[in-house]
């Protein structure tokens, strides 16, 4: 695979995660002793968790304990689909709501938590993910309910070493402007996670994500992402990526899920949705920007996929 196909697939999935609007916080440090069990609830949020120091279990709810993960020191584990879960010491410690700890705090980056029995120290760097773009379950269900980057893996290579570093200097800080290098660096953390489970996975598995590792569907996308506007025939698309037109539309369809037209379609509306999210430009920049030639080809395009007219979801979003 040539550098040039890795820098495309990577351009592709900022694109997405870009439209998806991603902010990472810090919710609190935690300083844990065993006995201890922290419990997280079903939510909209995606999670994530740094072992600072010793280890611990993770265990989702409805797993059985014998499906329960080991985390060690350095370990960066992501919930990114928000399952329920919990972190302890042993899978049967009784497990205490991390928003019982809190008490009256909103938590952020100053915020700690203190818990357990007095026994063995286990320190968490805990933090969040909040998608406010549109339609995030379209990415999110590419992804597994949890991922774990072990710190001495081949693929974390050093930089989950050096991301760690950073923020816990910056999260011990009390700098200006600290809290938006946690931002940057915690949405990097989550790119890099999300690479790193890729390479593990399978070829054929995990949809468009993993078809980003094909040198011909990861060249196909990332022009589709680069000039969604452009009028793309499947021909033209299959030239640029040196196959034939019905080989390349069945490996397409095969890897991603869906016609090269098809996903298209839907990447126009995505890039849209965003659009009008935080741009007030008239839809019909907005059509021409995403290839529609129309205000009314582009809101029936885009009613078929949101289920309500442009107009109508740039007021609902602004009003939510």
């Amino acid at each position: 695979m040539s550098l040039l196909i890795e820098q495309s697939g990577a351009d592709v999935l900022a694109d997405v995660l870009d439209s998806l609007k991603l902010r990472g916080r810090i919710f609190c440090r935690a300083n844990l002793s065993t006995p201890w069990a922290l419990g997280f609830a079903a939510g909209t949020f995606s999670h994530f968790h740094v072992i600072e120091r010793g280890t611990c279990w993770l265990r989702l709810d409805g797993a059985a304990a014998t499906d329960a993960i080991a985390l060690a020191e350095g370990d960066l584990l992501l919930v990114p689909r928000g399952h329920g879960y919990q972190l302890c010491d042993d899978v049967n410690t009784p497990r205490v709501d991390i928003m019982e700890l809190f008490g009256n705090s909103q938590g952020g980056l100053r915020a700690v938590i203190a818990h357990g029995g007095g026994g063995e120290e286990v320190k968490l760097l805990c933090g969040s993910f909040e998608w406010r773009g549109p339609q995030p379950s379209t990415f999110l269900s590419l992804l597994p309910d949890s991922i774990l980057v072990k710190r001495r893996a081949p693929q974390a290579n050093a930089w989950l070493d050096q991301t760690i570093a950073f923020l816990t200097q910056e999260t011990e800080r009390r700098e200006v402007g600290c809290d938006t290098i946690v931002t940057r660096l915690t949405e990097v953390m989550f790119v890099e996670a999300v690479r790193a489970w890729l390479k593990d996975q399978p070829d054929g598995s995990a949809g468009w994500l993993g078809a980003l590792r094909d040198p011909a569907v990861g060249t196909a996308l990332a022009l589709l992402h680069d000039a969604p506007h452009k009028r793309w025939t499947l021909t033209a698309l299959a030239a640029q990526v040196g196959m034939s037109r019905s080989p390349f539309a069945a490996r397409f369809t095969a890897l991603v899920g869906s016609s090269p037209m098809s996903y298209l379609q839907r990447w126009r509306i995505q890039v849209a949705a965003s659009l009008l999210l935080s741009h007030t430009m008239p839809l019909s920049t907005i059509a021409e920007r995403v290839g529609y030639d129309s205000v009314a080809a582009f809101s029936r395009a885009f009613t078929r996929q949101f289920g309500i007219a442009p107009g109508q979801y740039r007021l609902s979003q602004r009003g939510s």
